[in-house]
């Protein structure tokens, strides 16, 4: 892939300390590592996507999650300008990286800005199940 999102070892746009970075935070279901608890000697498993466009996925829920865990965060902490900062860093490189999946892949839901043209765009894709790489 010719994106820097790829390499789960270096895939930590945050400089805070507090949080984990993406990918780890990501499987593990938690960005903040002082608050996870490990259960027993669980490892979580290693995520291998097989194409360019499962990879551009994973990295996009990657920093969603990290998103959505930061916003749940700033719920108790609404004053937290390093968190804040955090949260709209996050926010760039999703928005960022969506486009770039849109116009490669083609809409990835219902709020599209691909969707303002003609023909509708929304179903130009195979579904799921008419896919070949099941």
């Amino acid at each position: 892939m010719n994106n820097n999102y790829s390499d789960r070892q270096m895939v930590n746009l945050n400089n805070n300390n507090n949080l984990a970075g993406l990918y780890t935070g990501y499987v593990r279901g938690n960005m903040f590592p002082s608050l996870y608890d490990q259960y027993k000697n669980y490892q979580p498993a290693m995520l291998n996507p097989k194409t360019e466009k499962e990879q551009y996925l994973l990295d996009l829920n990657q920093i969603q999650f990290a998103m959505h865990d930061i916003h749940l965060y700033l719920d108790n902490y609404p004053n937290n300008t390093s968190m804040i900062e955090e949260f709209n860093k996050n926010r760039e490189m999703y928005n960022q990286m969506l486009q770039e999946y849109q116009k490669k892949y083609g809409p990835i839901n219902i709020t599209s800005d691909s969707l303002n043209m003609t023909p509708w765009q929304w179903d130009n894709n195979p579904w799921p199940w008419e896919r070949s790489d099941n």
